[in-house]
């Protein structure tokens, strides 16, 4: 890929943690630089985000926050000031109208001609009072953009319906690694008399629904309850722990695991459960050739894990969870399959580095300079 030919500025609301490669790899394939402009997580959201990311000119922002729920609104102090003492070619916003300061950001680009792209997970109807109202303050929120990036197939649809051009759409699968550079981990067909292992890695809160899991896990045929290995700390892990005394003893909790030390676990599993929200470890697990079982959530996992790797099921419902168990735990050829599919989309479709081409493709389709 060659270098993108623009001075970039990226807006995020926090920065955590697991947007880091992104960046650097943003920065490393953009030579006239990379501003980023992002505030701090609430507490309450217990969103890592301690690191800055390497060669990126990061600007602090201060975030005032407003109410809760569906008039959440956030207020970013000082993004205009950035702006002028950054001055990019091509600026890229959440394309999110809670964030009050974005459509300034826009004018003052739009004032100087130069682009704004949008990035966001996409434009679900609004529900709940007010619903026709706010959809159409996003839909003309959205109009103001000269193109749009976001994580998913259904993404892309819901701007699609919304009413934004679809030759201005870019799809950038959500990807939080690199594709792998090491073969396709060896499996048995066939595991003996071991029990098959059943892997989570996570951080340990409440809505990771472990607790789903551990039932699900003890709801199996006594031939297929597998060992279930926890990976990761956090808030709930004592709690998480106690119930796993009286529900499924044979659970273990890791604790927090990195490096090659986790790249072990990741190698012993025979299959990856992401029972609640988040999904960070589902790229991760797909690279060690594991098939991947997730609730649904904001629509990214669904083109990362398809019905040839994995399993996508409904949010809090045990029996789907449980059942879903029970068919891969029971047919191991089939789980040996899934993973090759996985460790296949990782290596040739989402990662890092074709996430980076979709920006660089989306930053060249609306930068005259370029």
């Amino acid at each position: 890929m060659s270098p993108i030919p623009a001075r970039l500025s990226l807006q995020q609301r926090v920065l955590p943690e697991y947007r880091l490669p992104l960046f650097e790899a943003l920065a490393e394939a953009c030579p006239k630089g990379l501003a980023l402009f992002a505030g701090q997580p609430r507490p309450k959201e217990s969103i890592e985000g301690k690191s800055l990311p390497k060669n990126v000119r990061y600007t602090r922002a201060v975030n005032y926050h407003f109410l809760n729920g569906p008039f959440y609104f956030c207020w970013q102090s000082g993004m205009i000031r950035w702006l002028e003492n950054w001055s990019p070619d091509v600026l890229i916003l959440e394309a999110n109208p809670r964030y009050l300061c974005n459509p300034l950001a826009q004018r003052w680009m739009h004032n100087r001609s130069r682009p704004v792209i949008g990035w966001g997970l996409g434009a679900p109807p609004a529900q709940g009072p007010f619903g026709q109202l706010r959809s159409f303050q996003r839909q003309r929120f959205l109009s103001s953009f000269d193109a749009l990036i976001t994580y998913s197939q259904r993404g892309a649809q819901e701007y699609r319906q919304a009413g934004f051009p679809a030759n201005k759409i870019f799809v950038a699968a959500n990807a939080v690694a690199a594709r792998p550079t090491w073969p396709m981990p060896e499996r048995l067909l066939q595991i003996g008399g071991k029990k098959p292992v059943v892997l989570f890695v996570g951080r340990l809160q409440e809505r990771k629904r472990i607790d789903l899991l551990l039932q699900a896990c003890r709801g199996l045929p006594v031939e297929l309850q597998p060992e279930l290995w926890i990976v990761g700390d956090g808030p709930a892990r004592a709690g998480f722990e106690m119930l796993a005394r009286d529900v499924y003893p044979s659970a273990h909790f890791y604790g927090s695991r990195f490096g090659s030390e986790l790249d072990a676990i990741f190698r012993e599993a025979d299959l990856f459960v992401l029972p609640g929200t988040g999904g960070l470890a589902v790229q991760q697990a797909m690279s060690f050739g594991l098939p991947v079982m997730v609730a649904e959530a904001d629509g990214t996992q669904t083109d990362l894990v398809r019905p040839q790797n994995g399993w996508c099921l409904p949010r809090g419902d045990l029996d789907a969870l449980r059942s879903a168990l029970q068919q891969a735990l029971g047919d191991i050829p089939l789980l040996r399959r899934m993973g090759q599919v996985s460790y296949r989309i990782v290596a040739e479709e989402i990662n890092l580095e074709n996430m980076v081409q979709v920006f660089d493709r989306a930053v060249r389709s609306v930068w005259e300079g370029g």
